[in-house]
């Protein structure tokens, strides 16, 4: 099998993180080689300050080591710089004059040190802060000199500040303006920051400009443009990075401050990509992990050919990495106008807070002193959450104790934002595999494994799981008893390793009975097809006489049910079904709930005779499908106007039928507040108001009943067929064989489903998968039947 080439040029976390999403999605269509022009693989960048502060090595800081990229069957070159690219005949060139051809190209070249066009800057002892090389050059410096200057006070080089003061050095920080780390931080949270750490021996000179770099051979001093001067044998250059955009320059690819993408990361040539701190998406070009990584996943769906949704920028958050200082901001947190804000300064404990809110919802934050909260708020953050019946200053009260913090978070909040990992992810992780310690938790889930900033929660996490206070369980229930492995996990590697039949499935997954059970073969029947649309139509072993046209009772005989949407029928109809009773003498018929003439006590003889004489489309009540809809026909109770509901229902039954489901699906469509249907106990119910439809979900009519909940209000027919519809399929695609909509609904969130049916984009995608379906199994019974 042919594989195209995918060559990656920059060998850093934005570019190979992508590489590793593309390995998950889709590992056997690409032939992968990886370029980086630093001697080392893959390693942490944002953790060099870490190790200049003595607290990891440079070992740990690795992300991938070689046997990683062998595993994978990935070239790597390293110490190799890409110099040019031929886009017409998709060659690149390499400074040892290697050529490569490629089919997908990804930029991830990543950003370059900005260094000020200062007289001097050229003398020994400048250095940036950037790569492993700066680090060792620093340590070693700080062995033979010790006065050291910053040019930058910003999170790098406070960062770098705090390192150097490890090492012994004395630390000026130089800052051209009047408070530091003013991108992240208010005036306030500045001063705050700005006095512990001189309490920790740093010097700041706030409002500093530089004119030269003084000394000989090596650096002695900076002189600034006030005449004043501070000595120096080491200055270190963090003022900031700019993107390494000169191969996409020399190669004619667009490019403004850094190279131009849209929304799936694709640049103004054919299969050319830019991803990371190289790429410019509207407008912003983003230095923080998490923005990249959310670039990677989708350039990975994009280039596997997966449908998704596109890039459309981050909310960025920052976190200090410096011993006993607690910092963290995100969003917009300046305010204006426009916005509002809640805050709390206790100076006593040395603790800031500052809300920020626009209407009812969150829009940025900033804490000093106290920052468990952090990644709780972030979540309020980019989930938009509406928070106008929550009281406000709730939100900013300290908890009694981090125990208490850390058990009061539910399942499904962020832990490590970086890469998306959740209390419940952690808890599930560290039962599963007995997981001991914070550097296990990061090889298996990557929490705190990319900037760091978490790793103080990861570590209060599991020691409250390890407490006699925890009593929290994540239910890890193998498929059955054929398999060790969960649902999730069995259909994950299913799609992984591209598992096509159930007795692949047995044989890859080392399934203990190798024929299965009456549990898991209709699983993976159903998994099969929800992965692959065209599956069913390849299987022989398919009852659909007996499933779907005829349905077997109890003494041997067949139940036959005509269809009639939405329980209407005419004349004609009732004449054919009436005849075909009488020839095959079928005198045990009945009249449903759902409005259906159920055809009894049909013998098997003469079931081919019945289905030729009706030749209408037959209706099943059995399996896991999406069931007649009930309507509220009847007049007695009130004198509504009923078509339009018969006329919702007979679309929905139109659009659904064919349709396999996790569980069966019903539904309900009742014309007014009456509720005749009983449309509030149906796993999908809609009741007519004066505004349009009210839509229930996840009610339940068996023993223990339940009420659905209210999913939304829709102003036409067309928005609410288009809401019950999607709603349909992502219970289809995201829930597990036999969980019925009502479980689903409690593990995902109600919440979560309508984000995803409101984005009209997602929506759609989900539309267009159900027709598909839909159609494909309609010309298959269509095909085989006729």
């Amino acid at each position: 099998m042919y594989k195209q080439k995918l060559v990656l040029v920059g060998n850093g976390m934005a570019g190979v993180r992508c590489v590793e999403e593309i390995l998950k999605n889709d590992a056997n269509t690409f032939e992968m080689t990886i370029f980086g022009s630093e001697p080392h693989v893959n390693y942490n960048r944002m953790l060099l300050s870490t190790v200049l502060q003595g607290s990891t090595s440079f070992e740990d800081i690795i992300m991938n080591d070689r046997d990683w990229y062998d595993t994978h069957h990935i070239r790597l070159f390293t110490g190799e710089t890409v110099i040019n690219i031929d886009k017409e005949k998709k060659v690149l060139k390499t400074d040892k004059n290697r050529e490569v051809s490629y089919d997908k190209l990804i930029l991830a070249t990543g950003s370059v040190p900005f260094l000020l066009p200062l007289p001097g800057i050229d003398k020994e002892g400048v250095i940036a802060f950037r790569t492993i090389e700066d680090c060792r050059k620093m340590i070693e410096t700080s062995k033979q000199y010790k006065k050291a200057v910053v040019i930058g006070g910003g999170l790098l080089g406070l960062e770098a500040a705090r390192g150097l003061l490890n090492l012994g050095m004395e630390v000026n920080v130089v800052h051209i303006a009047s408070y530091l780390m003013e991108r992240q931080l208010d005036p306030t949270a500045s001063k705050m920051l700005q006095k512990e750490l001189e309490n920790q021996g740093m010097n700041f000179l706030l409002e500093k400009e530089t004119q030269e770099i003084i000394g000989s051979s090596r650096v002695e001093g900076l002189r600034f443009k006030d005449g004043t001067e501070v000595e120096a044998d080491l200055v270190v250059m963090a003022a900031g990075v700019r993107p390494n955009v000169q191969l996409a320059k020399e190669s004619g690819i667009d490019i403004n401050r850094a190279i131009l993408v849209n929304d799936y990361l694709e640049t103004n040539t054919p299969n050319i990509y830019a991803v990371g701190e190289c790429a410019e998406h509207r407008g912003m070009v983003y230095g923080l992990v998490k923005p990249l990584y959310e670039q990677g996943q989708v350039l990975a769906k994009h280039i596997c050919g997966i449908d998704c949704k596109g890039y459309e920028g981050s909310v960025l958050s920052t976190q200090l990495k410096i011993s006993g200082v607690d910092v963290f901001s995100a969003g917009r947190f300046t305010g204006d106008e426009t916005t509002k804000t809640i805050t709390i300064h206790n100076e006593l404990d040395g603790v800031y807070k500052k809300l920020v809110f626009q209407e009812n919802k969150m829009i940025g934050v900033v804490l000093f002193g106290d920052t468990r909260d952090g990644t709780r708020l972030l979540d309020m953050i980019l989930k938009q959450k509406d928070l106008s019946d929550v009281e406000k200053v709730i939100l900013l009260q300290s908890s009694n104790g981090s125990g208490n913090s850390i058990a009061s978070m539910a399942h499904g909040e962020m832990i490590c934002n970086c890469n998306g990992v959740s209390k419940g992810a952690i808890i599930k992780a560290v039962q599963k595999e007995g997981l001991k310690t914070v550097e296990q938790v990061k090889k298996r889930t990557k929490a705190s494994g990319s900037c760091g900033g978490c790793k103080p929660l990861v570590a209060e996490l599991l020691s409250y799981i390890q407490s006699d206070e925890s009593d929290e369980v994540i239910e890890q229930k193998s498929m059955c008893s054929c398999t060790a492995l969960t649902e999730d996990e069995v259909v994950y590697e299913m799609q992984l390793r591209s598992l096509t039949s159930v007795q692949e499935v047995m044989d890859g997954l080392g399934w203990g009975n190798r024929k299965g059970c009456s549990t898991c073969r209709p699983a993976l029947h159903y998994y099969l097809g929800m992965i692959y649309p065209e599956y069913e139509s390849k299987q022989e072993t398919l009852f659909m006489n007996e499933q779907m046209n005829a349905v077997m009772q109890s003494d041997g005989t067949y139940s036959v049910i005509p269809q009639m949407y939405g329980g209407v029928t005419n004349a004609e109809q009732l004449r054919k079904i009436a005849d075909v009773a009488n020839k095959y003498h079928i005198s045990n018929i009945a009249v449903t709930s759902e409005q259906r003439i159920h055809l009894m006590s049909v013998k098997t003889e003469n079931l081919p005779g019945v289905w030729a004489d009706l030749n209408m489309r037959l209706s099943s009540a059995y399996g896991n499908t999406v069931q007649n809809v009930k309507t509220c026909i009847g007049e007695h109770v009130c004198q509504c106007d009923k078509k339009q509901s018969l006329k919702l229902a007979v679309n929905l039954e139109k659009r659904t039928e064919c349709l396999i489901t996790p569980y069966r699906v019903k539904m309900g469509v009742s014309a007014c507040m009456h509720n005749g249907a009983g449309s509030t106990t149906k796993d999908i119910g809609v009741i007519g108001i004066d505004r349009g439809w009210e839509i229930y979900v996840g009610g339940s009519s068996g023993r223990n009943v339940r009420a659905g909940e209210l999913l939304c209000v829709a102003a036409t027919d067309e928005e609410a067929i288009e809401i019950i519809v999607g709603f349909i399929q992502y219970y289809r695609e995201t829930a597990n064989y036999l969980e019925r909509t009502w479980q689903w609904i409690e593990r995902v969130g109600l919440i979560h489903v309508r984000e995803v049916l409101f984005d009209k984009e997602l929506r759609q995608q989900l539309l267009e998968h159900l027709d598909g379906d839909v159609s494909l199994r309609k010309s298959f019974w269509e095909k085989r039947y006729s």
